[in-house]
């Protein structure tokens, strides 16, 4: 008998070469059948239990694996992002854009960085700067000097900090954004309008320090692929899963699956054995980022990453009223010192909460929509079409919940995705959502729900009772910021072509807003990617007849934590400022 034997089991992936001189189980047949009986089960349960993990967890579970490599890998893949649909106008719009956001050139990193050399909240300050009149009047504004130290408490000499200032009353349930100016050597000021009576206190934070910036910027320049995308095709029993984005490796064969009506560039890895056409799903594959161990420090939250900035001396002031700013002896101002003030402020905020409701300063009346019947009548022979990201889904289903007589139609549609549709049969009201085409990080897709927000609106017949209301932006913020232009230049033009044939159709226009970062979130879609592309939204629709609605100001002049999907008081605060676009005439009721 030779000294081998072999044991071939049933289980289809697994053959055993077993040596009888070293085993004493071969000696025993039986022991050892129920010995490997036991192994196996043991695996399959342990493989049925990661993809259960997966399937239940989905995303979280990705990122914890995916943030792993953080450490362990040092190597970039080359990539390439498309922007050849630009024409040559367009390309120059989208210079003019980059440029015009262009955030203050920050010291370029060293080679071994150090965190301590770094921009820290504690040890900055912001300091209230005295008013020349020695009070503070309705109509004025409060000026606020921030100056920025590292670890060391040593002051910085360079500009880049990413800082949101509020200012806010929580007995009137009041708050207003300011504006941060960057003196480009280590300090800023922050500029505030005085808008209610009554103590008034001083918030800075510091978001990103300029350190961070400049490895976000890195990042979108060398790994615009991190999040990645994957696709199922299939052709009978034979399928294959392959990598999509908008930035692949041009070296590898591709399907180019590029929208022919807008341009816009969508590309798949060729599957070996399948042709293009056979493409069945679109999901979200996962995140994937190359980081070093300082880089990673920069985003650390309770640290430097969303903190708030201590005040050195009083955070807050006492604003007193326009009539005893006119009566008081010692000062001589005209009479229309707001007026006058209004001319020399810079950078006006778009509007204030004044006992939580919001308060719009572009000259529109917001109304407050508190009951059923308000939101119907408003809504009462009104079509409303809803297109973008998951911020948008958001106020379909607000408006949905809030009234009873608008039955949702059951499409079989993703919950994610859409399609949805409403309808009040009674008072002829529809409701529509869609979500925008990719990319688009959600979980499995049928492809023929992907839709360009442009195409779409190229069949909307518009009209008098008809609103197109749009936020497109969460999902582009990992890639190069010409992707996110030429996907609202796209837009923009289909808007134009809207209004020409049925000008009298409303648009309104959604913005980006800051929410909870961790470092996954502020690595794939941190506050400052969103600020950015919140800036080149209003550039592009600045000079077309649509209503924006400043979901960025909405969030940060509130209390409440910033979120993706603000909370039900914020979201509220959006829809009264959307009925009110619907309906200017209407009451508060």
């Amino acid at each position: 008998m030779s000294r081998r034997e072999t044991a071939i089991f049933t289980n289809s992936f697994y053959i055993l070469t077993l040596d009888r001189t070293k085993t004493s189980l071969m000696m025993r047949p039986q022991a050892w059948r129920a010995f490997c009986c036991l192994k196996f089960r043991v695996i399959y349960l342990l493989l049925t239990l990661n993809v259960i993990i997966l399937l239940l967890f989905g995303d979280n579970y990705l990122r914890t694996c995916e943030v792993t490599k953080v450490k362990l890998t040092n190597s970039i893949a080359q990539t390439s992002c498309s922007f050849h649909s630009l024409s040559p106008k367009e390309a120059q719009v989208a210079n003019f854009l980059k440029h015009s956001i262009a955030w203050p050139e920050t010291l370029s990193l060293p080679p071994h960085l150090s965190l301590n050399d770094t921009s820290d909240p504690a040890h900055s300050t912001f300091t209230i700067l005295p008013n020349k009149q020695g009070s503070w009047f309705i109509g004025g504004q409060l000026e606020v000097l921030i100056k920025m130290s590292d670890f060391h408490g040593r002051p910085k000499t360079s500009g880049g900090d990413f800082l949101l200032a509020r200012l806010h009353n929580p007995t009137l349930n009041a708050g207003v954004v300011g504006r941060v100016f960057d003196h480009r050597n280590g300090s800023y000021t922050a500029v505030f309008p005085l808008l209610w009576e009554g103590s008034a206190h001083v918030e800075v934070t510091l978001v990103h320090p300029s350190e961070g910036v400049a490895v976000l910027e890195k990042l979108t320049r060398e790994q615009p692929d991190r999040i990645y995308f994957r696709s199922f095709f299939r052709l009978g029993s034979v399928h294959q899963i392959t990598t999509c984005n908008i930035c692949l490796n041009s070296s590898r064969r591709l399907c180019n699956y590029t929208d022919l009506s807008t341009g816009e560039p969508w590309f798949c890895y060729k599957p070996k054995n399948l042709s293009c056409d056979t493409r069945i799903t679109h999901a979200k594959g996962g995140f994937r980022v190359y980081l070093s161990p300082v880089e990673e420090k920069l985003f650390q939250s309770g640290v430097n990453l969303k903190v708030s900035i201590p005040a050195s001396g009083p955070a807050h002031i006492q604003v007193l009223s326009q009539f005893e700013y006119v009566y008081r002896s010692d000062f001589n101002f005209p009479w229309d010192f707001p007026s006058g003030v209004k001319k020399t402020m810079q950078s006006r905020p778009s509007g204030y909460y004044y006992q939580g409701a919001w308060r719009s300063l572009d000259g529109t009346i917001v109304h407050q929509f508190n009951t059923i019947s308000a939101i119907s009548q408003c809504l009462k022979n009104k079509a409303l079409h809803l297109y973008g990201d998951s911020t948008i889904r958001q106020w379909f289903e607000y408006l949905n919940q809030s009234l009873p007589d608008l039955k949702e139609f059951d499409l079989r549609s993703s919950n994610q995705t859409g399609p949805f549709l409403a309808l009040d049969y009674a008072k002829n009201i529809l409701l529509t959502f869609r979500s925008h085409g990719p990319p688009i990080r959600f979980r499995i897709i049928p492809i023929s729900d992907l839709h360009y927000i442009a195409n779409e609106l190229d069949r909307v017949v518009g009209g008098t009772n008809t609103v197109v209301i749009i936020g497109i932006w969460s999902h582009f913020s990992t890639f190069p910021i010409e992707v996110y232009i030429r996907r609202l230049l796209n837009i923009r033009k289909a808007v134009v072509r809207l209004l020409r044939r049925s000008p009298d159709t409303i648009v309104i226009i959604r913005t980006a807003n800051p929410k909870a970062l961790t470092l996954y979130e502020t690595l794939t879609n941190s506050d400052w990617y969103s600020l950015q592309r919140d800036q080149v939204l209003r550039a592009i629709f600045k000079r077309v007849k649509v209503k924006l609605v400043d979901a960025w100001e909405m969030s940060v002049a509130h209390h409440l934590p910033h979120n993706l999907h603000p909370q039900p008081p914020i979201v509220k605060n959006m829809i009264d400022v959307v009925l009110s676009y619907i309906c200017p005439k209407t009451k508060n009721l």
